[in-house]
């Protein structure tokens, strides 16, 4: 009925002239509303919540005019895209990318180049397309888009570094994957194709996309958030930095009167957001700080939701039956060469950087969790009849649409099964009454400190308040009493909670640094020689808790803190000299 009558409307506003504005904000209304009822719907019967928008999608084509909107391939990269890579980023750390910068790059630029060429040959092969035409949907199809996994790893609770692995590939292949397409269709459209024109142009597009990134993202983090606390505007701010980095980068030669000339928006964006994530953020008090985490938690929501809507409303089943035999080829290329890339690189990069090798079992998530999704998308509409035949273009449409929809109905449906059957799925039964106990003596401590002020202001009388402070107490030794005996039950659940106390040490070190330095303490140079030996002892601590995580009854014995703990910073010292990035040593504990 609601939907009879917003037809009805939109039609009268099409017979009074009025704009496609109107039209276009009613689509998105309704687009909005489906996609909240959609994730109450994935939250209540735990399906996951990407794949859903994309079945939505399709039910929302039988509305007609009523989501009427083009999905034009600059909706998405230059309105869409920004914003979630941008979020993406602002949780990624650093030092751990750092640490496995490595792995993640030999996954994102060999992975991507390699699987172009394969791809590519093999629909060329298959399907008698031109090269440039094959390449560039090898390219485009090369994209992956971790949104889907990302989700269901913050929900299960797998490892940090699982994360940063799959997060980080795709940010980097993503540019790599767009340059290695726009390579592709500048050689159709007849401006020659050399190995070493195609090496500079991506050295200037990726390079440039960096400088654009860095210089940018240092000037809201250093210079804007450091001098401005106000959850308002620095949200703001950081939109205007996702937006600003991805279309100075792309419009570059605009900008400086050269026309032709453009960087790596995604790269620009990808930066951009590194550095507010790791040095804006911590320019920011606490209450700022949950503002902007919130406010891009909604960002990001409407974003994803409209993304993968706009798959399902974009992708015609009939033209995927219409041409079975294309789409089953390139899935098939596609998941053969996912198995070469992942296991065959990890391999490779396991050699290279025999500090960080990636477990076999994060390999069988990074080959499952190789989802395709937005840019993907986006690259193949961007595609026109001026470039290549019409047959062709369709062709390659066709041929991305099959895939993303394989990808996110078939992986993304099993992801989950695949990683709680391999042992990945970190929060458990124990470890959530863990976080219970700490809750419980987080808030008692909360309470009874709360009640001692208000004593020691006279707002409670005396006696009031000592009897409430004595009640707290009670509850805290209570309270205490069940976190000892959870501990001993499970001494892997204290191994874990004594990494986090350290790691959350470390950070109110890393505070205490920024807090010496605006007092002029110390100077800038020392700060960040302090700082940056921290975050180095954050990589460390991680790289220790892998380690001891495999065998934990062995090497963790929570019965002795006081050992356990010296055995900890000792670790940590020695891991540091062993990368010689400190002169620190054991006297420091001793």
């Amino acid at each position: 009925m609601v939907f009879a009558q917003l037809q009805l409307f939109l039609a009268a506003a099409a017979e009074e002239g009025a704009s496609t504005l109107i039209r276009t904000e009613a689509a998105i209304v309704i687009l909005v509303t489906i996609a909240a009822a959609v994730a109450v719907f994935a939250r209540r019967v735990q399906f996951p919540f990407t794949v859903a928008l994309v079945l939505a999608g399709f039910a929302a084509t039988s509305l007609g005019d009523i989501v009427a909107i083009d999905v034009s391939p600059d909706l998405i990269l230059f309105l869409l895209v920004p914003p979630l890579l941008f979020e993406a980023t602002l949780h990624i750390a650093w030092p751990k990318l750092k640490a496995d910068l490595g792995p993640v790059l030999v996954m994102a630029l060999i992975g991507t180049l390699v699987g172009t060429l394969a791809i590519g040959s093999l629909v060329h092969v298959g399907l008698d397309l031109p090269w440039e035409a094959a390449f560039a949907f090898g390219a485009l199809i090369s994209a992956t888009d971790p949104v889907a996994v990302i989700a269901f790893f913050k929900s299960l609770g797998t490892p940090k570094r699982l994360s940063v692995l799959v997060e980080g590939e795709s940010l980097f292949n993503d540019a790599v994957a767009v340059v290695a397409f726009g390579v592709a269709v500048a050689a159709a459209e007849g401006d020659g194709f050399t190995v070493g024109g195609a090496l500079e142009n991506f050295l200037v597009v990726s390079l440039g996309g960096i400088a654009v990134g860095l210089v940018l993202g240092y000037v809201v983090s250093e210079v804007v958030l450091s001098r401005v606390d106000d959850g308002l505007i620095e949200t703001t701010t950081s939109l205007a930095l996702a937006y600003g980095s991805f279309l100075v980068a792309e419009e570059f030669g605009v900008i400086i009167g050269q026309d032709g000339l453009h960087f790596s928006g995604i790269l620009a964006v990808v930066v951009a957001g590194l550095l507010q994530g790791n040095i804006g953020i911590h320019n920011t008090s606490p209450s700022t700080r949950v503002t902007l985490e919130h406010s891009w938690e909604i960002v990001t929501f409407l974003v994803n939701s409209l993304v993968f809507l706009f798959i399902g409303l974009t992708v015609s089943i009939s033209d995927l039956v219409d041409e079975i035999g294309a789409v089953l080829l390139a899935v098939a290329g596609v998941v053969v060469m996912r198995i070469v890339i992942v296991y065959g690189l990890s391999f490779s990069s396991g050699k290279i950087f025999p500090k960080r090798v990636v477990p076999l079992g994060y390999q069988h998530v990074m080959f499952w969790g190789g989802l395709r999704g937005a840019i993907s998308l986006a690259l193949a509409l961007t595609l026109s009849e001026q470039v290549f035949d019409a047959e062709t273009v369709q062709t390659i449409r066709v041929m991305t649409f099959g895939v993303v929809l394989f990808t996110l109905l078939g992986q993304g449906t099993t992801i989950a099964g695949l990683i709680r059957h391999l042992g990945l799925a970190g929060k458990d039964d124990r470890e959530l009454e863990q976080q219970r106990h700490q809750a419980r003596l987080i808030m008692g401590r909360a309470g009874q400190a709360e009640i001692a002020r208000l004593g020691a202001d006279g707002v409670v009388a005396d006696d009031m308040a000592e009897a409430m402070e004595q009640a707290y107490q009670a509850d805290l030794n209570r309270h205490t009493g069940d976190l000892a005996r959870h501990t001993r039950e499970y001494p892997e659940m204290g191994a874990a909670m004594l990494f986090q106390a350290r790691r959350d040490a470390l950070t109110a070190e890393r505070g205490a640094v920024g807090e010496v330095q605006r007092t002029g303490l110390i100077d800038g140079a020392v700060a960040r020689e302090m700082s940056q030996e921290i975050d180095i002892r954050m990589a460390a601590l991680d790289e220790i808790e892998e380690r001891w995580g495999s065998d934990l009854d062995v090497d963790v014995d929570v019965t002795d803190l006081e050992d356990t703990m010296e055995g900890l910073v000792r670790e940590e010292l020695a891991w540091l000299r062993s990368v010689g990035t400190t002169n620190a040593s054991s006297d420091a504990i001793d």
